[in-house]
């Protein structure tokens, strides 16, 4: 039985302890949030039976972490579990910082530690099915990707508060450049970034002499002979379906896209599609958790995979690191 501990007590975390709960051979022991009465409360909510706000006393009652903190601690938080041989699944974005990302891969390669981001669609059978497809060639050779998550959310919402890290693009950012890169890869030669910001709340204001996340923003990725197509959104709703087109067809998923059940195979004959059911159970955060339970009982890892996570990872987290420097 792998001993779990949990950093953060928001809403991703309250949805985690419900799914860790269907994964066999992984178990919640403790929960960390620097202040004590919100760590306490969450464990008395979730049935939990430690409750800390000092790091050491996680790491004494654990295996690995799960990271469930805002955006900007990811890097500390993940950085001092690996020092201390703890593994290591981090939520979305693992790191808005590139050297940063790339620090914490080599901390967890030198010292034989699982690193994981936290992106449930990646894990899941429907987007697995995905890259099947894809690899078979059925749909010829790629050139286009585009991918949308959009969400309305009210004013207030934590999405909204940290005015330096926060927005739509570091909230959903993470889901829409994984089909773009897991398909069309990292070597892109240029990126087109449009955003709309959101409307000032007397909140930012205070905290930002007026300035604001962004509301809207869609990015472009520009291969030379294909494109990728990033679109998130706070503010404005959009249609959340994810597109691959390709040389012979192209690959439908209706929205939401990032929870994939439905797949359709379309090609020049209208008459001519592939349907695809997939099973997505829950909220989908079960199959991350047992993707992670495997790597750190397995020790080792297909290498391939985790090269191409982590080239995945690093990508990321630049585009993060220009668009918060040039906002």
């Amino acid at each position: 039985m792998i001993r779990l501990g949990i950093i953060g007590t928001g809403r991703i975390a309250k949805r985690a302890v419900k799914e860790i709960a269907e994964v066999q051979g992984l178990s919640v022991t403790s929960v960390y949030n620097p202040n004590y009465e919100h760590a306490n409360s969450f464990a008395d909510e979730n049935g939990i039976s430690k409750a800390f706000s000092n790091l050491d006393g996680i790491y004494d009652q654990t295996d690995a972490l799960y990271i469930a903190s805002p955006h900007s601690t990811h890097f500390e938080y993940a950085k001092h579990a690996l020092m201390n041989g703890k593994h290591v699944l981090c939520e979305k974005p693992m790191t808005l910082n590139e050297n940063e990302c790339r620090e914490l891969f080599e901390l967890a390669k030198s010292n034989g530690l699982v690193l994981m981001e936290g992106i449930k669609t990646a894990y899941c059978p429907g987007f697995k099915k995905i890259s099947e497809i894809v690899e078979s060639g059925v749909i010829g050779n790629i050139v286009d990707v585009e991918a949308a998550f959009t969400r309305l959310t009210a004013p207030g919402c934590r999405e909204f508060d940290d005015i330096k890290h926060g927005g739509s693009f570091t909230e959903f950012g993470t889901y829409t450049m994984l089909p773009i890169f897991r398909f069309l890869g990292t070597d892109y030669r240029n990126v087109i970034v449009k955003s709309v910001p959101a409307q000032k709340s007397r909140d930012s204001e205070a905290k930002a002499d007026g300035a604001t996340v962004d509301g809207y923003t869609k990015i472009i990725f520009d291969y030379g002979n294909e494109f990728g197509t990033a679109k998130t959104g706070l503010t404005v709703k959009s249609e959340g379906q994810l597109l691959i087109s390709g040389t012979e067809g192209y690959i439908l998923v209706p929205s939401p896209w990032w929870l994939t059940k439905h797949i359709e195979v379309r090609y020049e004959d209208p008459s001519k599609v592939d349907v695809y059911d997939c099973e997505f159970l829950g909220d989908g955060l079960r199959y991350e958790f047992n993707e992670f339970k495997e790597r750190i009982n397995k020790k080792v890892s297909d290498g391939n995979e985790i090269k191409r996570e982590m080239a995945e990872a690093v990508s990321r987290a630049k585009i993060f690191e220009d668009f918060l420097g040039n906002r």
